[in-house]
């Protein structure tokens, strides 16, 4: 009877054709719900010898068929959901190259009095606060990442002596993180290495930093509960926002204190703000040049794939927008800026209460059952800073690049000034995409010898 069917031939495989395809409309009509019954059938043959040994109609045949195709349509859903989790997961790792790089640091920082040296050198140190420079910022406590931002920014500036650099790190990688800039000064100009341990806060900063700290927590727990209690099953185009709860960096201290940058840098007037994720591949020199119109954060907003089109994500990717207090605020459609390559006037910030407002919006969270948003720095953010942020051309910053699929063509990825691998996949893990990942790779240091002591060219 297949063969018949197949081969299309006499007026009888057309009948048992139409009959067959009749019967599979009408069982896919009474089973909407497309439940699967116990004791279905694993196997089209195990099928075939039910209905060969049992003499079961054409209905019958339909109905079991059907059955099957619901089975193993739900099989394929439940991997590939459980795929996007483990990819999601592999995220957290620290490659073993990279441990072994601050480890050789760490022990080169006790035994060599070079990695010990003053960053920057006393000649330089009026720099750290002379307007006349550009200052660049990276919060991070990642070592190679921070060399590659440098690198990049460095490389492709027009006038390098010009930059000056602003690393905050946490207490652990202030070692390897001042032993690889002081071991590299002569190829980079004035780079500041400060741990948050040299920072001497008053008592009511650290209040409201440990304040936001545990908020963010809690934040991260009940979402991270909520995809717990579903199994990981997510509806479709949706899952992936709801996977960034399983980000370590919603939960990262130095993420979080970007929104405290002015008190960091009390001295400075005029920054831009790096992630240790992006590359730079072209003169940042005008940026600081460019006038934000009073604004505070200068940030991409548009986007190069035309109207319509977000660089990065939708206000309700982030937002709930079935309570009152985000939809007052926001249109759930509308473009969120993009945080990873900014400009931010300072001296504009402190004449604000941005940073009030983003502890007020936290608080607010709390309150409302910690309902308002995803897990992350960034949505309180984009409410801190409405209203307050100038838009740049899309060139200036391309993101996305550490998702499962990069979508920027090829040339746009050329042309831009900064790459952001914004996403789980960082472009040191071995999960991230190797057409782009070589882009940030040619900024690798390679010739140094902790590099290739420990194999991170591999």
């Amino acid at each position: 009877m297949g063969l018949r069917l197949l081969r299309g031939g006499d007026d009888t495989s057309l009948k048992i054709g139409e009959e067959l395809t009749r019967a599979l409309v009408e069982e896919t009509e009474q089973d909407v719900n497309g439940r699967v019954t116990k004791g279905s059938l694993d196997s089209f043959d195990d099928l075939v010898k039910e209905m060969t040994l049992k003499r079961r109609d054409i209905k019958a045949f339909a109905s079991v068929t059907k059955k099957m195709l619901l089975q193993m349509e739900r099989k394929v859903q439940s991997a590939k959901h459980h795929e996007l989790v483990y990819w999601h997961l592999a995220s957290h790792g620290i490659p073993k190259s990279l441990h072994c790089l601050s480890l050789r640091l760490t022990e080169e920082y006790s035994v060599n009095a070079m990695a010990r040296t003053r960053l920057p050198p006393p000649e330089s140190v009026s720099r750290l606060t002379d307007p006349s420079f550009h200052h660049v910022v990276i919060l991070t406590d990642n070592v190679l990442a921070a060399s590659v931002v440098i690198s990049s920014t460095v490389e492709n500036a027009v006038n390098p002596d010009k930059f000056v650099f602003h690393i905050v790190t946490d207490k652990k990688t202030y070692t390897p993180m001042h032993a690889w800039f002081a071991m590299n000064s002569a190829s980079s100009p004035v780079v500041e290495v400060k741990g948050l341990h040299q920072y001497d806060w008053p008592q009511e900063v650290n209040f409201k930093v440990r304040e936001m700290l545990d908020i963010h927590r809690m934040i991260w727990r009940r979402h991270y509960q909520n995809l717990k209690d579903s199994d990981f099953s997510f509806v479709e185009g949706t899952h992936e926002q709801s996977l960034q709860a399983l980000n370590p960096s919603c939960l990262a201290l130095l993420n979080h204190l970007r929104i405290y940058i002015p008190k960091l840098f009390p001295d400075l007037n005029k920054i831009v703000l790096l992630d240790d994720d992006v590359v730079v591949q072209r003169d940042l020199s005008s940026l600081w040049e460019m006038d934000l119109n009073g604004k505070v954060v200068g940030a991409v907003v548009d986007s190069w794939c035309g109207d319509n089109c977000c660089p990065g994500r939708t206000y309700k990717d982030y937002f709930n927008f079935s309570h009152p207090l985000i939809s007052s605020n926001f249109v759930e459609d509308d473009c969120a800026w993009l945080f990873g390559m900014n400009v931010f006037d300072l001296k504009a910030w402190r004449q604000t209460n941005i940073t009030e407002a983003y502890s007020t919006w936290l608080r607010l969270s709390v309150s409302s059952g910690l309902q308002l948003w995803q897990p992350g720095a960034l949505p309180p953010t984009l409410l801190a800073f409405k209203g307050l942020t100038q838009s740049l051309d899309p060139s200036w910053h391309v993101a996305g690049l550490g998702s499962r699929s990069v979508k920027s063509p090829e040339e746009i990825l050329k042309s831009a000034a900064v790459l952001h691998f914004s996403g789980p996949a960082k472009p040191w893990l071995e999960i991230s995409n190797p057409e782009v990942r070589s882009l940030w790779y040619r900024y690798v240091n390679s010739s140094d010898i902790f590099i290739r002591k420990c194999k991170i060219m591999n």
